[in-house]
């Protein structure tokens, strides 16, 4: 059984997704609070934690940026429809997805189970071989030491700024990450040009990655957020 850490200060809704969850075959643990989650987090280090942004002595978004601290488990975060700027700064901590309320049950059990088979995937494929530390998601293979790329076999060149690009997206696949984080991490916290840099960087790298990149299916905009490495 996969084992879940629930999150939410409303009663009545942690009780009946917690119920909803271990008919699905997942064992569930609660908190109402952030104290809370994280004790239990410390305590039983779940598989996957489903945490609401708005919860009572510490909020959501320093529970996730605590656990990314020490882990790098997935985090779906619960919000609501107007918390756009709460989304962001979650993701920016370090959250996996976001489930906006009210949600559909089962868009949240597909959430997690997508989430799972991510995290799932990306630990068995980036185990080292004998020349270092390789990536390989979803028929994409990046040899950061090499500097090499390899898509469904094939290998591709790829200019620096665009391989560091697919580097830090595929080593956060699965995760939104934001523009703000990739132009921080890419390009670096002293960057200061226009932000259309990241999206010409996108586009190419979309042409050399996609089967068609005007439909793409691994690097995928996330609208008003980012953009995540997808698994296709």
């Amino acid at each position: 059984m996969t084992d879940l850490l629930l999150v939410e200060d409303d009663e009545t809704q942690r009780e009946a997704l917690a119920f909803l969850l271990s008919r699905e075959g997942y064992t569930v643990r609660t908190a109402a609070d952030g104290a809370a989650a994280m004790a239990e987090f410390e305590a039983h280090c779940p598989e996957l934690v489903l945490l609401d942004l708005m919860i009572p002595v510490l909020p959501g978004t320093e529970v996730c940026r605590r656990i990314r601290l020490v882990s790098d488990v997935p985090v779906i975060m619960l919000t609501a429809k107007n918390d756009e700027a709460d989304i962001v700064v979650g993701l920016e901590m370090g959250a996996d997805d976001y489930v906006t309320k009210p949600y559909s049950t089962l868009e949240l059990l597909a959430r997690c189970r997508r989430a799972l088979r991510r995290q799932r995937a990306v630990r068995s494929d980036e185990s080292p071989d004998a020349d270092g530390h390789v990536l390989a998601v979803g028929g994409v293979k990046l040899d950061p030491d090499r500097h090499r790329v390899w898509v469904d076999g094939n290998e591709v060149a790829l200019p620096l700024r665009e391989f560091s690009l697919l580097e830090e997206l595929m080593e956060h696949a699965g995760r939104v990450l934001t523009r703000s984080q990739l132009l921080d991490r890419v390009w670096g916290s002293d960057f200061y040009g226009d932000t259309k840099t990241l999206d010409v960087h996108i586009r190419r790298l979309r042409s050399r990655i996609e089967a068609d990149p005007a439909m793409p299916l691994r690097l995928v905009t996330v609208r008003g957020l980012g953009y995540r490495f997808e698994e296709p």
